[in-house]
């Protein structure tokens, strides 16, 4: 089987951390030129440096902030246009705050929506016409289970999540025919600062400890254990690379089994 990235350039949004940063590492080893994305100059730094050198070729990162979509839409043609081509994208930003969609202010789905949909459409409005010229690319976009079934307390979320999860079995259906995949991948309760976070909202709502909350969360998990992030980054490897040619337009669960439905 075939999951070498040589030569493939990547960009890897939300890179300095969990995910994003466990994937970018990944990446690198097996042969990818990485680019980092993410808002914090100072935590790009950091997690440039834990990138395996590719062939002699440097790392690159790009400053931009999801939420700005005119600027973001600035920075990544700025960087098509300095360092060439995009071959593999990973859209990938963080979460919106937990809590139930009957309370959520409006500007809440407003930027959630801008955060996520409009910030990864900025980017494929960007870096698609180059893959459809060259006839190849792989579009991955880490979301959430809750596009299978809702999660409690994360209304925003859910319903973000479910948009982008249509958006992308859509660009599937009209990117196929030039060899661009698009695929979701859906991590589960996965080991890092957005875990936490939840984890402390259920518990500071619920009058529970945090220890408490954390095993009614595993309970509901039939590995029994969270996931960690290389693992996630694992599954979305694969996808974008060699062997999974003809894999496009699906939902991929990383979550131990948590997700009730097919």
């Amino acid at each position: 089987m075939d999951i070498r990235l040589d030569g493939l350039r990547a960009l890897i949004g939300g890179g300095t951390q969990g995910i994003g940063l466990a994937t970018a590492q990944e990446m690198a080893r097996l042969g990818a030129q990485v680019t980092l994305l993410a808002r914090d100059a100072k935590k790009l730094h950091g997690a440039l440096r834990t990138l395996d050198a590719t062939n002699g070729q440097a790392h690159a990162m790009l400053v931009a902030d999801m939420a700005d979509t005119a600027a973001l839409q600035l920075a990544i043609n700025k960087h098509l246009a300095e360092s060439g081509p995009v071959d593999i994208l990973l859209n990938n930003t963080g979460g919106p705050p937990p809590g139930p969609a009957h309370t959520a202010p409006l500007d809440a789905f407003e930027q959630a929506f801008r955060l996520h949909l409009l910030a990864f459409q900025t980017l494929v409005l960007a870096i698609v016409p180059g893959m459809k010229e060259r006839r190849r690319g792989r579009i991955i976009n880490v979301i959430s289970t809750s596009v299978k079934a809702p999660l409690h307390n994360l209304g925003v979320s859910n319903t973000v999540r479910g948009a982008v999860a249509q958006w992308a079995k859509t660009l599937a259906n009209e990117l196929g025919p030039f060899s661009i995949t698009v695929n979701n991948v859906l991590p589960g309760a996965t080991a890092t600062g957005r875990l936490e976070a939840i984890i402390a909202n259920k518990s500071a709502k619920t009058g529970v400890s945090a220890e408490i909350a954390q095993q009614e969360m595993l309970s509901e998990i039939p590995l029994g254990r969270f996931a960690e992030p290389w693992e996630t980054a694992a599954a979305i490897c694969f996808l974008a690379g060699p062997s999974a040619a003809s894999i496009t337009g699906i939902n991929l669960p990383v979550d131990g089994g948590r997700t009730a439905s097919l």
